[in-house]
């Protein structure tokens, strides 16, 4: 059986919204990445280009699976050493990034060069989902949401080469 499109679409924003994750959130890291480049652009846009990279079906599996495993996390309910590893979000694992990147796949090479540094200086909702603040655990989330925002930035950049300030 194959879901909907539309379903996992649903059910991923949902997901998101219910992690404390808006789609303004994942602009305002879009126009962190892409304000200095792309002349005039407007957070209007940047939503619109999150927007685009949300209806794709591997974003919405990425999402989907992540969040889940880090549910699952929250919930005591994976193996050890498994749980501890998530639960801590240990510096050397990594799956995370590997999960985050089948998104950043969707929009080319800019979105790795995007996406590793949006990962490494961590501004705005990034900095709040990775400090291991609360019950929440957000191992996965913070890099899908990094890696929704640089494939929506790469996504600009491609889109719009006429406007690029280099």
């Amino acid at each position: 059986m194959v879901i909907q499109t539309e379903t996992l679409e649903k059910k991923a924003r949902n997901l998101l919204v219910e992690r404390g994750v808006g789609i303004q959130d994942i602009a305002e890291l879009v126009m962190f990445l892409q304000k200095q480049y792309i002349v005039g652009l407007t957070m209007d846009t940047c939503i619109a280009s999150v927007d685009a990279v949300l209806v794709k079906r591997e974003v919405h599996n990425a999402i989907i699976t992540g969040i889940q495993l880090d549910i699952l996390a929250e919930e005591q309910q994976l193996l050890q050493p498994l749980q501890n590893i998530i639960e801590e979000d240990e510096g050397l694992y990594g799956i995370d990034e590997i999960l985050a990147l089948s998104i950043v796949n969707v929009y080319g090479s800019i979105g790795f060069t995007n996406y590793g540094y949006i990962d490494k200086v961590k501004p705005g909702i990034l900095a709040e989902l990775n400090s291991h603040e609360g019950p929440r655990v957000h191992t996965f989330l913070d890099d899908i949401v990094g890696a929704i925002a640089a494939a929506a930035a790469s996504r600009l950049a491609h889109s719009q080469p006429e406007k690029i300030n280099l």
